[in-house]
């Protein structure tokens, strides 16, 4: 008998094993729930991903997975459109970098420790809702008292519920082995505002490797290739060795998405659930996930709370990312100067970061609310 069959009917499914979807599994189980976790790849697998954990997500992992951590960073130094660098140190690192290979298969182990049954290469075809919610896999149908999809930007789950998208970007990332310890590198992250609105690129360094990547919106895949060719040249790394070179989409989702359709809620980036101006996706994708296997596993009157607790809690979070967006794209160069050479917002930054406040907490502020109606009617420069 396959493992997915092992129970007629699970009381939850969750499809997909990344920080939300183990989350998810991991906390029904503790629940008291029969679970099956499913994931199309075979695990351990590579994910395109930064690797940056703020502080909002180390407060939503088991012990077990932190052990997965490679590189604690105080420093951040900024640049604009490849100018000259302004750098910020902090005593206490502000900022905890993972490869997600190891951190997502962590936190897998986890929900499998917590009592979850965990299936690797189940690609899900369908979804529908009969007496239960069948899902129509490569492995056979299952069936579940309510699922939680965790299946990422493309999957069934979020196309099932109808999440809609208020934006999307592409990725384009480098893995690069470099002596990064002798250039000083292995505590300190960059970042560089580029010159196509809204683009930002990126280096954080991992035990063996220097991550490299850019992101801007999705549309003009060859301008966002020669910002990853100019970054990477601007590090210097013109001739290091290249691991992987991968890209991803990212999307956050529209004010009025749903998130949940009869016995199915999404999560994570299934729900479009990020901060549209960093692009930081993990703290949302281990929230929204230890809240969606709370309610999936308390049966299904609970699952409109769900609703209602990722649109009290998180859709402020997505509605601030989109605002500050919408001011970098008009005026990064004055992000730059109030992020990069000011002590306020240097300070505000590494708040972030630690996890101690957020950004629509601080656009709460009277003084940033004027601010950003200010800035907000300023020509474009």
């Amino acid at each position: 008998m396959s493992a997915i069959t092992d129970q007629n009917v699970w009381d939850v499914v969750v499809v997909g094993a990344g920080p939300a979807g183990s989350s998810a599994a991991r906390v029904a189980a503790e629940r008291g729930s029969t679970v099956l976790l499913v994931d199309r790849a075979r695990f351990p697998r590579y994910k395109t991903c930064g690797g940056g954990l703020i502080g909002i997500s180390i407060d939503h992992v088991p012990a077990s997975v932190l052990d997965t951590v490679e590189r604690r960073v105080g420093t951040v130094r900024f640049t604009l459109r490849g100018g000259s660098s302004t750098s910020h140190t902090e005593d206490r690192a502000f900022l905890s970098m993972v490869q997600r290979e190891r951190f997502d298969d962590a936190l897998a182990a986890a929900a499998v420790a917590a009592g979850a049954t965990f299936v690797d290469g189940v690609l899900v075809k369908s979804v529908r809702e009969e007496e239960f919610v069948v899902l129509a896999t490569n492995q056979g149908e299952i069936r579940a008292r309510a699922v939680v999809g965790a299946d990422g930007t493309n999957g069934q789950c979020g196309r099932y519920v109808g999440v809609a998208t208020g934006g999307v970007d592409l990725a384009l990332e480098l893995e690069i082995t470099t002596p990064a310890v002798r250039r000083g590198w292995n505590e300190e992250v960059f970042f560089d505002w580029g010159e196509d609105a809204g683009s930002y690129a990126w280096m954080f360094p991992k035990d063996d490797i220097l991550t490299v990547g850019v992101i801007q919106a999705k549309g003009s895949p060859d301008a966002t290739r020669r910002y990853l060719d100019r970054w990477v040249g601007q590090l210097g790394l013109e001739d290091a060795e290249v691991q992987r070179s991968t890209g991803h989409l990212t999307q956050w989702r529209r004010d009025d998405s749903p998130l949940r359709r009869g016995r199915v809620i999404v999560a994570g980036d299934a729900a479009g659930l990020l901060d549209p101006w960093t692009r930081e996706g993990i703290s949302f994708a281990l929230r929204s996930g230890t809240w969606a296997g709370e309610a999936a596993a308390d049966g299904e009157h609970a699952l409109e709370g769900y609703v209602g607790r990722v649109v009290a809690e998180l859709g402020p979070e997505v509605r601030a990312g989109a605002r500050l967006l919408r001011v970098f794209e008009r005026h990064p160069r004055l992000v730059h100067l109030v992020i990069a050479r000011s002590a306020i917002g240097s300070r505000l930054f590494v708040a972030v970061c630690r996890g101690q406040k957020t950004l629509a907490g601080i656009i709460r502020n009277r003084f940033a609310r004027v601010a950003l109606l200010v800035v907000s009617t300023r020509p474009t420069r």
